[in-house]
């Protein structure tokens, strides 16, 4: 087990992220250099425990092996940060931008998503040496360029960050996923366990009114978050706390995974094509469930929030309570106005909101621009963030989206009311 390992107990490790403003002057080179070694150091303590064999297993295509999230992230650093602006820079190797580009056509051709897991070269130690000669640049680079230089480029380091503390969520999902297939129950890490929900009991009322929601120009935000923008609340009432296993047990004991009458037709397919009676990672034992986390196979706990359930399954649940999953716009006004607890670190919360373009919206020039606005169709917003989300990544602004069918991720819910 890696030396601080135990630090997955709880989100906030206490690291020197986010970096500084990108308008600081003069440039704080040094805090730069940190944030970046930071985030990389980090990416490689989630990849300690795993063996050259864990790291290359990729379970289903959603997921990716932690091998290709250490080289991917890296690639991007190359690819849209030293290749573009630091003269004269050697590629380690051209021949892995073609396997480690993810999504960005423009970037070039890439390896099948369905196919990452062949990618049994380069090797887990090659990996490590690619990283290294990427860090070495980079930290080169921040210490020599000019400061126009660096101007022009610190927002593609920023991006590069926080895309890299994305992976390392994916990291922990996926490996929990392929962990969850093997029968004897791999530990991760045995010391691992999901914080206490904080939540008080009861609900927030939420005003009629014009509001705003969006990037309000501070600090770090994803295109997608922008432009803020005026939104009309209705008179509402959300949880304060979460949807509890205790509550989803009542759920499934009275037929909620048998009755078609609370599922949306595509939630009702996916449930009979996939034959779910449960969360995921969920399994019946004589003795009552259990479920796989990063900790291995544990009993469940009635008092844990609800985790690893789709949008589907979300919106049966809310629609088998009476009641309704929370608009996006009325998550953000409840979390940045205090309303709600364990709005960040324990599950990400679907919202009933489709994800799409903010009114205005336009994606960023280049092949930055298909980060995010290439997907904006068939998917729902989840707002927060969860145990695997890294310190310093989450926002009360900030967009995650997923297809209403997957539930590998660390994603839960809360319930709202309209009306008083």
């Amino acid at each position: 087990m890696a030396a601080g390992a135990a630090r997955l107990t709880h989100p906030e490790s206490g690291a020197a992220f986010p970096p500084p403003p990108l308008d600081a002057r003069p440039i704080d080179r040094d805090a730069w250099i940190a944030a970046f070694r930071t985030v990389r150091e980090e990416t490689e303590r989630r990849a300690a425990p795993l063996s050259p064999e864990d790291q290359q297993i990729q379970s289903m295509e959603d997921a990716s092996p932690t091998k290709w999230h250490r080289a991917h992230t890296t690639w991007f650093f190359e690819q849209f940060l030293l290749g573009d602006h630091q003269p004269g820079y050697r590629l380690f190797d051209e021949r892995l931008h073609y396997l480690f580009n993810s999504y960005y056509v423009q970037a070039g051709p890439r390896q099948p998503r369905f196919m990452r897991g062949m990618i049994t070269r380069p090797t887990a130690q090659e990996t490590a040496a690619y990283r290294a000669h990427v860090d070495r640049a980079v930290s080169v680079w921040l210490r020599e360029a000019s400061d126009e230089a660096l101007a022009r480029a610190l927002p593609i380091l920023e991006i590069g960050l926080y895309h890299e503390q994305q992976h390392q969520e994916l990291m922990l999902t996926d490996i929990l996923h392929a962990f969850a297939q093997n029968p004897l129950d791999p530990v991760y890490d045995a010391r691992w366990s999901l914080p206490a929900a904080q939540a008080s009991a009861g609900q927030s009322a939420l005003k009629k009114g014009i509001t705003q929601i969006g990037y309000d120009g501070h600090g770090f935000a994803f295109d997608n978050e922008s432009p803020r923008h005026d939104v009309l609340m209705l008179e509402a009432r959300i949880d304060r706390g979460l949807v509890t296993n205790r509550d989803w047990l009542a759920f499934m004991e009275d037929g909620g995974y048998a009755r078609p009458e609370l599922w949306l037709n595509d939630g009702w397919v996916a449930l009979q094509r996939e034959g779910w009676e449960a969360p995921g990672y969920w399994r019946r034992e004589a003795d009552g469930w259990s479920t796989m986390s990063l900790a291995g196979r544990k009993p469940v706990d009635p008092a844990a929030p609800a985790a690893h359930v789709s949008y589907y399954e979300a919106d049966a649940y809310a629609r088998w309570a009476g009641r309704d999953l929370p608009t996006e716009a009325e998550w953000e006004v409840a979390a940045r106005d205090g309303l709600i607890d364990d709005a960040f670190g324990l599950v990400w919360q679907w919202t009933r909101s489709a994800y799409g373009p903010y009114p205005g919206y336009r994606p960023v020039p280049g092949a930055l621009g298909e980060y995010n606005g290439k997907f904006m169709s068939n998917q729902y917003v989840l707002r927060g963030s969860s145990v695997a989300t890294a310190q310093g990544h989450a926002r009360v602004g900030y967009r995650n989206f997923f297809y209403p069918h997957q539930r590998w991720q660390f994603t839960g819910l809360r319930l709202a009311d309209a009306g008083s």
